[in-house]
């Protein structure tokens, strides 16, 4: 049988202030019966338009409004704290992402930071800037333009 599965990425983006939220979807497709963990060329495709059309993502356990790991809800705080704007993808929703995404980093742990289109690290490097206030002045930075 050579039916198709549409694999999905969403991201919720809060709109400053308006209170709507937006939805980005990408599709792709995947043979039936793919090993789970096949992270395909198209699925690579929507990671990189996802990481390029958003200042700031997070790949974490769970979401932005329900974290299910202490370091994910580390990094969700600080970026609250900071009032800046983030884009979450959940890797505990579809194991291709979650193990495609530690090839695609060459990062092997969750939560992974996006910043501007570039690998920023995992939640160690996110507290230790965001306490040195390295963190603050590149969002503003990276908000500003």
């Amino acid at each position: 049988r050579s039916s198709k599965r549409r694999d999905r990425i969403a991201a919720r983006n809060w709109t400053g202030g308006q209170g709507r939220a937006r939805t980005w979807s990408w599709r792709c497709e995947a043979q039936q019966g793919e090993s789970p963990s096949g992270f395909t060329p198209e699925l690579r495709d929507a990671v990189d338009r996802l990481i390029s059309e958003n200042k700031i993502v997070l790949f974490m356990k769970g979401t932005k409004m329900f974290p299910q790991c202490g370091f994910s809800n580390t990094c969700v705080q600080i970026f609250n704290q900071l009032g800046a704007p983030f884009e979450d993808i959940n890797v505990l929703e579809d194991e291709r992402i979650r193990v495609g995404m530690k090839e695609y980093s060459q990062w092997p742990t969750f939560p992974q930071v996006y910043i501007e289109g570039e690998f920023y690290g995992g939640c160690d490097i996110l507290l230790e800037s965001f306490q040195s206030g390295e963190l603050e002045e590149y969002i503003e930075r990276v908000l500003a333009s």
